[in-house]
């Protein structure tokens, strides 16, 4: 559920997109606003969504909001109770990063039959990087020589992969994937160096 004004207050759009969830409103309405420490929200984005973990279904919620100098990203989570919450519990971890600590905003678009023309895309995928998570992909080096058994050490990619979220028109609707977009923009134009 997504809503960008430039330069507008939604933080009032934003509880109520929180609300239409059913997902534990009040609970996660409490973490996102504290999260966003008072400041206003400029861009939004709610993705509630189910998961199936062994022959339990779960529910969680991330909501990703804008405000003039952070990126929010806010994500909840239901658990049964276990030894230390008998009772059942949620759990919500924000994380806010300075918008000038971003490093990259990437974003991928899937668009089906694109001989066709321009067409809505079917999923979108975001990706946000400020060097706070890295992953590092090594495999052994070689040559072009097939016969050489020599070791050539290794050769690896580093990616900043601190943040990615994938949304898709037939899972969650296409407005969905527009609201994902639209935030991507929001963001994009907020971490122009």
């Amino acid at each position: 559920m997504p809503r960008s004004t430039r330069d507008a207050d939604v933080s009032h759009d934003l509880r109520q997109a929180i609300h239409r969830t059913g997902y534990y409103p009040e609970v996660v309405a409490d973490g996102v606003f504290s999260a966003a420490g008072g400041e206003e929200v400029l861009s939004y984005f709610v993705h509630h969504e189910t998961t199936f973990d062994h022959e339990e279904v779960r529910r969680h919620l991330t909501a990703l909001l804008l405000t003039p100098t952070r990126l929010v990203i806010a994500h909840t989570d239901e658990h049964p109770g276990d030894d230390l919450l008998p009772e059942p519990y949620t759990s919500t971890t924000t994380e806010a990063v300075t918008l000038t600590s971003i490093r990259t905003v990437v974003v991928t678009r899937m668009v089906a039959n694109p001989t066709a023309g321009v067409a809505p895309p079917a999923e979108a995928v975001l990706t946000i990087g400020w060097g706070g998570v890295g992953r590092l992909d090594l495999e052994p080096a070689a040559c072009s020589d097939p016969g050489c058994d020599a070791d050539h050490g290794y050769t690896g990619t580093l990616a900043g992969d601190d943040y990615t979220l994938r949304v898709s028109a037939a899972a969650e609707g296409a407005d969905a994937v527009a609201g994902l977009l639209g935030f991507a923009d929001a963001l994009s134009a907020r971490t122009r160096g």
